[in-house]
């Protein structure tokens, strides 16, 4: 039974590979990040961000891009996306078959020429190459953007700012739209209140909602998103993850969280909770460090355990 508003299905969408490791020191191997992927394809989530085609001097975790994403088993249920920042990204990302393409520009300009070295402006004139070039082919396009809920640098954006954005990106062709907390900076009402303006002013196009945990807030952003008509959350295994280009930024909200607090709540998400506490207890000797996430250390709320063996008889008279 779910709360009402409540959409019948959440659409969870995986991003350990992408986001997730783009701030990791150690390199992890091809290999290893080829069976990460194929593992979250069997638990159920609907779409898995593989890689960035970035280049490696600015993400040397993600340096091998191309190989991993040739190498993955994909299943027909699972949509496999790429970040790409730019043309040569983009056709790197075609070549290797990736089902969708997602651009990203910050609402704010001092966020987006620090980590774009462009305007958002600039960064909009490229996105519209992406599609000439992306036209014909079986790739969609999503519009992630960046500090909607507020930059580091600029403060909050106004809302009207980040749809106007939202609309700019549709013309240009792209499919569907992605608001990104990308600094942790969200409050539940503010969420609240964006989510209602984008689904008044688009109530057909895809609306996706990526918030970090920086300040705590992740999963209480996630209800009010859900109460006001989102049902597609990114995540990351784990809670990694982080820009590498804002200051003070942590995880995303953890997979496997969202998937318990969602099934307490009993909104369906068709996803393996169990299979993704597993890999997420996987992931510290992959990492080389403990992950954030809480229900891989503490359990699933239905967890019980065994009674205290010393426990005995009650009192007959209770201490005084």
């Amino acid at each position: 039974m779910t709360g009402p508003g409540f959409p019948p299905r959440v659409h969870i969408q995986e991003v350990v590979t992408r986001d997730g490791l783009q701030i990791e020191p150690r390199f992890l191997p091809t290999e290893d990040k080829v069976a990460l992927i194929d593992a979250l394809s069997q638990t159920g989530v609907a779409k898995i961000e593989v890689t960035s085609f970035v280049s490696p001097k600015a993400v040397p975790n993600l340096a091998d891009a191309a190989e991993v994403a040739r190498a993955i088993t994909r299943r027909p249920d699972v949509t496999y996306v790429a970040l790409v920042p730019n043309l040569r990204g983009a056709a790197a990302a075609l070549e290797a078959g990736m089902d969708e393409l997602n651009l990203v520009l910050s609402v704010s300009e001092t966020h987006n020429l620090a980590n774009m070295r462009m305007t958002p402006a600039q960064s909009l004139e490229g996105f519209r190459r992406i599609v000439a070039a992306a036209t014909g082919t079986r790739a969609t396009l999503n519009g992630s953007i960046a500090t909607a809920f507020g930059c580091p640098f600029e403060g909050r954006q106004s809302a009207e700012k980040v749809l106007d954005l939202s609309e700019a990106l549709l013309a240009a062709g792209l499919h569907s739209v992605t608001l990104a907390d990308t600094t942790g900076m969200a409050n539940p009402r503010q969420v609240g209140a964006l989510v209602s303006a984008f689904r008044a002013r688009f109530p057909g196009v895809p609306l996706t909602l990526h918030f970090h945990n920086t300040r705590g807030m992740g999963l209480a952003n996630v209800l009010a998103a859900l109460e006001a008509g989102a049902d597609r959350f990114d995540a990351s295994l784990g809670g990694i993850g982080g820009c590498p280009f804002a200051p003070g930024a942590t995880g995303n909200i953890s997979t496997e969280d969202l998937a318990h607090m969602l099934g307490e709540m009993g909104v369906a998400t068709e996803v393996d909770l169990a299979g993704l506490l597993a890999l997420a207890r996987s992931l510290p000797a992959l990492l080389g460090h403990d992950i954030p996430g809480q229900v891989a250390k503490a359990g699933r709320s239905g967890d019980l355990h065994p009674v205290p063996a010393h426990l005995g008889a009650p009192l007959e008279t209770p201490p005084q």
